[in-house]
């Protein structure tokens, strides 16, 4: 098992311009170490758990990685989850520190599930993923999501994956 990497993506599949399309294959049930990953951290607000300001927050944290020439392609990833109604948490992998933003790090032992299904059936993927760990013999600690795609691409290419990551 690698240290702080994530499964390859193919980004050539694009036919929105926006997000590629994802394809599962070497992201089901995958074991991830971290140690110290360095991730930017941003928080939105949400309306029972509905976000409000995500499209504002992503498009700023963006600016501010791509103007540090902070992120690798091939590993541009998002885990988010919810820590109340009020609001979401997302951890941006990134190669090195942004300014203007909240550094952070994560440690340890992960592991990953993909669900096929819409955004709010996600409480219920978290569910699946706990139970997972429990049947490995560990317990979840904390769980994110990796949206692979955004609401409309998810639309445009028919599916709409999401990758469990669950700290273990």
């Amino acid at each position: 098992m690698d240290t702080n990497t994530f499964p390859k993506m193919d980004l050539s599949d694009n036919t929105t311009g926006c997000c590629p399309r994802f394809n599962p294959a070497g992201w089901d049930n995958r074991h991830l170490h971290f140690e110290d990953k360095k991730f930017l951290r941003a928080t939105t607000r949400s309306a029972m758990h509905i976000p409000w300001n995500m499209g504002q927050v992503f498009t700023r944290v963006q600016g501010h990685i791509d103007d540090a020439n902070a992120a690798d392609p091939a590993t541009e990833i998002v885990l988010s989850r919810d820590t109340s109604a009020w609001e979401g948490e997302h951890f941006f992998a990134v190669d090195k520190d942004v300014p203007e933003e909240e550094m952070t790090t994560l440690s340890g032992d992960f592991i990953t599930r993909v669900f096929e299904g819409p955004y709010r059936k996600a409480k219920n993927f978290e569910h699946d993923i706990k139970i997972a760990a429990k049947a490995m013999g560990k317990e979840a600690q904390a769980v994110y999501f990796f949206y692979t795609t955004c609401p409309k691409c998810a639309k445009a290419y028919g599916e709409n994956y999401m990758v469990g990551v669950a700290q273990v």
